[in-house]
C-alpha cells in the first residue's frame, strides 16, 4: 500500500510540474449553450488570462439531450434520418457512428424539444421514432450502440420502439394498441418473436442518469410525467397501463419482464429503459461512465494538469448520476485537481468537495440577474473563464 501510495503521490507532482495542459470536459448549459459551446467560451477566456495555455476540449454528455452532439465533436461521424416524431409526425433525426460503435439519442426522435411550445401530449406521445432510429444504426453496420435516454415526450415503455423494430402490441379484437402509454391499458397479447433479429447479434448499452424502477412512487409517471403534462389523473393512469404493460410482457417472455419492471433504469425516459432492458437485452450503465468511455476521457485526462467540468445547475442532482460529478470522480481517481463552471450553484463547498470538485464559478457572480445571465451566457462564461484562468494558472 505505501508503495502504491508513493507511486500516485509522484504521478500527481509530477503533474504539477508539468506545463499547464487544461481539459476542459463540460457538459452543456440547459436553454442556453451547448457542451461545444461551453468549451469554447471557457477556451477563449482561458486564452485572454494566459495566452499561450495549452487547452483540449472534450465537450460530455450523460445521456441526455446534446448526446450525439457531444459524440460528434468527440470524432463520431453525424448521421441523419427520416423518423417519426413524438406526435406522429415525420422528423429529422440524427445519431452518431464511429468504428461500428452507434451512439444513439432518444430525445433527437421522441425528446421534448420537438413538441410545439405549449403542447405536450402525455398520455399518446410515442417513442416509435427511437425504435426506428436504432433500426438506422443497424443497417449502418453499428455492432454496438449506446442508447442515451432523457429528455423524453413519452411514457410509453418503450412499446413505440419495440413495434417499430418489429414487435407486435394487439388489443382484444387482434388490432395494435394505440400509440403513447395510455392505450397500453387496453393490450392483451404482446409478441416480440418478431423483433429484428440483428438486435441479437449487439451489444446495447443503457446510459442513463436516474435509476428509478418503471412503476410505482418513483416510478416514470409518477416523477417525470408532470414534466410532459401530465395531470395527477393522467400519472395514475399512466402508472396503471404501464403496470399493465409489464404483466402482459411477463405472460410473452417470462419472469424476467416482473423483474425488469424494478431494475434500476427501467423508468428512464418515459420507461423506454424498461423496454430496452426487456425487448432489446441491453444492460444498464450510468450515462456519463459510458459516455466518458466512449469519447476517450482517460487519455485525455492523462495529458492533463487541471480539468474544468460544469453545466447548467449545480445542485443536489449533479451529485446523482450527472457528467460533472462523473467527470470529477475519474479525475480525482487520477489525482487531477477539478474545478467547475456553471449557471448557477446550489451546493455548498463541503458537497463540492465531497465530489472532488475543488472550487465552482458560477455566472451567476458575475450577473446576478438570472435572466441576462440566460440571454448572455455566453460573454459572461468567457469573463468566469479569465478569473478562473489567472486563479488557476496564471
Amino acid at each position: 500500500m505505501a508503495d502504491a501510495a508513493g507511486t500516485a503521490g509522484s504521478e500527481q507532482q509530477a503533474r504539477r510540474e508539468r506545463a499547464p495542459h487544461v481539459l476542459i470536459a463540460a457538459d452543456k448549459f440547459k436553454g442556453s449553450l451547448t457542451a461545444v459551446q461551453v468549451a469554447e467560451r471557457v477556451t477563449a477566456g482561458l486564452h485572454r488570462a494566459v495566452p499561450g495555455v495549452r487547452v483540449e476540449a472534450l465537450p460530455v454528455a450523460d445521456g441526455g439531450d446534446g448526446t450525439v452532439a457531444a459524440a460528434v465533436a468527440g470524432g463520431f461521424e453525424r448521421r441523419e434520418v427520416r423518423v417519426t416524431g413524438p406526435l406522429g409526425e415525420q422528423v429529422t433525426a440524427a445519431y452518431a457512428l464511429k468504428d461500428g460503435t452507434a451512439v444513439v439519442e432518444m430525445a433527437e426522435a421522441s425528446g421534448l424539444q420537438l413538441l410545439p411550445e405549449g403542447v405536450f401530449a402525455p398520455l399518446t406521445a410515442t417513442t416509435y421514432g427511437s425504435g426506428e432510429l436504432i433500426g438506422a444504426a443497424l443497417d449502418a453496420g453499428a455492432r454496438s450502440i449506446v442508447f442515451g435516454v432523457g429528455g423524453s415526450a413519452t411514457t410509453d415503455g418503450g412499446a413505440g420502439m419495440l413495434a417499430a423494430l418489429g414487435a407486435r402490441f394487439l388489443d382484444a379484437d387482434g388490432a395494435p394498441v394505440g400509440p403513447g402509454g395510455g392505450p397500453l391499458a387496453s393490450l392483451a397479447t404482446a409478441d416480440l418473436s418478431g423483433l429484428d433479429p440483428r438486435l441479437r447479434d449487439v451489444g446495447i448499452v443503457l446510459a442513463s442518469d436516474v435509476d428509478n424502477p418503471l412503476t410505482g412512487p418513483k416510478g416514470a409517471p409518477a416523477v417525470y410525467g408532470p414534466q410532459k403534462g401530465a395531470t395527477p389523473k393522467d400519472v395514475a393512469t399512466l402508472d396503471a397501463a404501464l403496470a399493465h404493460f409489464a404483466t402482459v410482457l411477463e405472460k410473452a417472455v417470462g419472469p424476467r419482464a416482473a423483474e425488469y419492471a424494478q431494475s434500476p433504469g427501467a423508468g428512464a425516459a418515459g420507461g423506454i429503459g424498461y423496454g430496452a432492458l426487456v425487448g432489446l437485452g441491453a444492460s444498464f450503465r450510468a450515462g456519463i461512465d459510458v459516455m466518458l468511455d466512449v469519447l476517450g476521457f482517460a487519455p485525455a485526462l492523462e495529458r492533463a494538469t487541471l480539468v474544468i467540468t460544469g453545466e447548467g445547475s449545480l445542485d443536489e442532482q449533479t451529485l446523482h448520476g450527472k457528467a460533472p460529478a462523473g467527470v470529477a470522480s475519474a479525475a480525482r481517481a487520477a489525482g487531477v485537481e477539478v474545478v467547475a463552471v456553471c449557471g448557477r450553484l446550489a451546493l455548498p463547498a463541503e458537497a463540492l468537495g465531497r465530489a472532488g470538485i475543488r472550487r465552482a464559478y458560477a455566472l451567476t457572480d458575475v450577473e446576478p440577474d438570472v435572466e441576462r445571465c440566460i440571454a448572455e451566457a455566453g460573454p459572461l462564461l468567457e469573463q468566469l473563464a479569465e478569473a478562473l484562468g489567472r486563479d488557476y494558472l496564471a
